[in-house]
């Protein structure tokens, strides 16, 4: 099915041929949720650049002695300065991987074992690990529902921060799972709990071009420039994924001096093919993004027109991730074990987010329009046959 957005839909069959994860890992007839993939195809702009530099010099970069970012520093800051009118530097900009392998590296030369980290929970489950194996104790900040919005605590916030003696406040914005874009006016709280106590700020902003509707994302940088370390890629809203790449702007000087420290080759370095399809979706992917977001929002949409009556859902401000609520359903086992056993749906179970996830599962809708209707087809069947 051709969309209004202008290229394919794939249909349930053709999705199911993909070689990636999340297609290949369940088992066959089942419609994965689960991971945070889209199952659109790619933007012309990233296959072309990819396949013109591949036709060209696959050999050593210019770039490849550049203690930062190479081409990818400007490419951020450009793309920072047209949508948030923020201009950061590109001097102060580095390439990981992933926003796993960023995290980790901060949080090796910045912290130390035994500094607690605080983060809003439910929680992205690799950073919960993360903090578990680097010992670095979590300091949760519950999101709890409050009418049609997840909010958090700041008094309680302020009092544990004092009591917790917190390193630093690793802030997902947008959210994962919840779906929230935090204002202007939680993230000055925020800047003002991180001074108060002293707080080294880590801020994923990986879905930050994934935000729907009237809301609006704030790079935390612009608040507290000082403080802030900016995570993000290319990878979640441009679904690239395997490409291995991401950026850090490092905005405190201490930490920036403690990277410089580091052996140059320690921590690896990204692709030329990764850089290729990041600079080309960040300068010419838009038209793409644009489309994509189209559907997401019809989906988010969808979603709350047809999910059974019980389960709880607030359609989220950002991302292409639905967190549901199934404790007021009856439901006697574990929610995505229900829904992968009786629907044929493979979600991600609450729990693995941590506090706050208990009842709860996080399913994806970056599909097409078909494949979310058998989805919720199967759902709403698998409830009535209770």
């Amino acid at each position: 099915m051709t969309n209004s957005a202008g290229f394919e839909e794939p249909t349930l069959q053709a999705a199911a041929q993909r070689p990636g994860v999340k297609w290949s890992r369940p088992d066959p007839g089942v419609i994965p949720a689960w991971i945070a993939d889209m199952d659109f195809p790619i933007a012309p702009a990233i296959v072309e650049a990819v396949a013109r530099r591949t036709a060209l010099d696959v050999g050593y970069p210019s770039w490849l002695e550049d203690a930062g970012a190479g081409p990818l520093a400007e490419a951020f800051a450009e793309r920072m300065e047209l949508r948030y009118g923020w201009r950061p530097d590109p001097g102060h900009v580095r390439a990981y991987t992933d926003l796993n392998q960023a995290l980790q590296v901060i949080l090796h030369v910045a912290t130390r074992p035994g500094d607690a980290v605080a983060l809003h929970t439910p929680a992205y489950p690799p950073f919960l690990k993360t903090l578990a194996d680097m010992e670095r104790p979590a300091l949760h900040i519950p999101f709890t529902r409050q009418g049609d919005s997840w909010a958090f605590d700041p008094d309680r916030l302020d009092a544990e921060l004092a009591a917790t003696g917190c390193r630093a406040l690793l802030l997902v914005n947008p959210h994962n799972p919840t779906g929230r874009v935090l204002t202007r006016k939680e993230l000055t709280v925020l800047a003002e709990l991180a001074e108060r106590h002293d707080l080294l700020v880590i801020s994923d902003e990986i879905h930050s071009d994934l935000v729907h509707g009237h809301a609006r994302h704030i790079p935390f940088a612009t608040l507290l420039p000082e403080r802030t370390i900016t995570l993000t890629s290319a990878t979640k809203a441009f679904n690239l994924g395997g490409i291995r790449c991401s950026v850090a702007h490092v905005g405190p000087s201490a930490v920036r001096e403690a990277l410089a420290a580091q052996p140059p080759h320690i921590f690896g370095a990204v692709s030329v093919l990764a850089v290729e399809a990041t600079v080309a979706a960040w300068r010419h992917g838009e038209d793409w993004l644009t489309r994509v977001r189209e559907i997401l929002d019809a989906n988010r949409r969808a979603l709350a027109e047809r999910l059974p009556a019980k389960v709880g859902y607030l359609v989220p401000e950002a991302t292409y991730l639905a967190w549901l609520d199934f404790r007021e359903t009856g439901l006697d086992e574990e929610p995505a074990e229900f829904l992968l056993r009786r629907a044929r749906v493979m979600a991600s179970p609450g729990p693995l987010f941590g506090p706050g996830g208990e009842g709860f599962a996080r399913l994806g809708f970056a599909t097409s329009r078909s494949i979310l209707a058998e989805m919720l087809d199967r759902i709403d069947a698998a409830f009535t046959a209770r």
